[in-house]
C-alpha cells in the first residue's frame, strides 16, 4: 500500500469519526432541552405540593408554593448534565421538592406557646429509647405528659413541620433524604459511606414503627399517595391518617436525633 493511499485511508477514518462525534453531539443535544423538559415535567410540581401540604397546612398558599418549585424546575433543566447516570426526572423531583422545602423553612408552624410541650415529648420519647430501645406508645406518652391522646396528637401535629422539614433535610444546607435517593458522582468516599449509613439507619427507624405508622410512610414516601389516597388505601378516615403521619414523623425524627447524637 502506497503512502498516498495510507493518507486517504487516514483522512477517510477522521471524517468518520467526525460524523460519528457531530451525530453524537446532536443527540445529546436533542436529549437535553431544558424548555422542553420544563414544559413535560411542569405538573409534577403542582403533584408534589398537594402531596407536602396535604399533610402539614402551611401559611403560604398553594401558588406560593407551586412558583417555588417550577424555579426549582428551570434550575435542575438548566443544571443537568445527560453525560451523568441519572435520569432527570428523578434528579428534577429532587430539586423541586429541594425548592419546596425551602421555601417553606422559612416559615414558623408550631405555635410559640407550643415549644415547651413540644420539648417535652421529645426528651420523654428520647428517654424511652435509650432506656428501652423501642419507641413509647402514644398512650403512655400522652400520660407521662398528663394530657389526653387527642391532645397529644394536636402537639404532633403543630411540630410536624418542623419534623417534616427534619426527614427531608437534617440541617439547612441540603435536602439530606435526598441526597440518599440518588449517588453523585462528586460525592467523596466519605460522603458515600455517610449517606450509606443514613440511609440503613433510616430504614431501620421505619422498621421500628409502629404497623400502621409504617404503613402510612410507606404510602406517602415511596408510594406519593397524599392523605386522600393513603385513608382509602388503609380504609381508615383523612384525620386519622394525619395522625398516623404526624405520630410517625415525630418519632422518626426523635430516633434520628439520636443517630446524629451519637455519631
Amino acid at each position: 500500500m502506497t503512502v498516498e493511499t495510507d493518507n486517504s485511508v487516514e483522512q477517510a477514518n477522521q471524517q468518520c469519526l467526525k460524523g460519528l462525534a457531530a451525530k453524537a453531539y446532536a443527540s445529546g443535544q436533542k436529549k437535553h432541552d431544558p424548555d422542553k423538559m420544563v414544559i413535560e415535567y411542569l405538573p409534577m410540581v403542582g403533584r408534589i405540593v398537594d402531596q407536602v401540604t396535604t399533610y402539614i397546612k402551611p401559611p403560604l398558599t398553594k401558588e406560593d408554593l407551586v412558583s417555588a418549585g417550577s424555579v426549582g424546575l428551570v434550575k435542575a433543566a438548566r443544571d443537568f448534565d445527560p453525560t451523568r447516570n441519572a435520569e432527570f426526572k428523578t434528579y428534577a423531583y429532587i430539586r423541586v421538592k429541594g425548592a419546596i422545602i425551602d421555601e417553606l423553612r422559612s416559615w414558623s408552624f408550631a405555635p410559640a406557646n407550643l415549644s415547651k410541650q413540644i420539648q417535652q415529648a421529645e426528651e420523654i420519647s428520647r428517654e424511652n429509647i435509650e432506656k428501652t430501645g423501642f419507641i413509647i406508645e402514644d398512650e403512655k406518652l400522652a400520660g407521662k405528659m398528663d394530657i389526653t391522646v387527642d391532645k397529644l396528637y394536636k402537639i404532633f401535629e403543630n411540630a410536624r413541620s418542623r419534623h417534616f422539614m427534619s426527614i427531608h433535610g437534617l440541617n439547612d444546607d441540603e435536602p439530606a433524604l435526598g441526597d440518599v435517593l440518588i449517588a453523585h458522582k462528586t460525592d467523596t468516599p466519605e460522603s458515600a459511606i455517610e449517606k450509606r449509613e443514613l440511609a440503613s439507619m433510616l430504614a431501620e427507624c421505619i422498621t421500628n414503627l409502629p404497623e400502621k405508622q409504617r404503613q402510612v410512610i410507606i404510602l406517602y414516601y415511596h408510594q406519593e399517595l397524599t392523605m386522600k389516597e393513603a385513608s382509602l388505601a388503609l380504609e381508615v378516615t383523612e384525620s386519622r391518617v394525619s395522625q398516623l403521619h404526624a405520630s410517625a414523623i415525630f418519632s422518626l425524627s426523635s430516633q434520628l436525633k439520636e443517630y446524629d447524637d451519637g455519631r
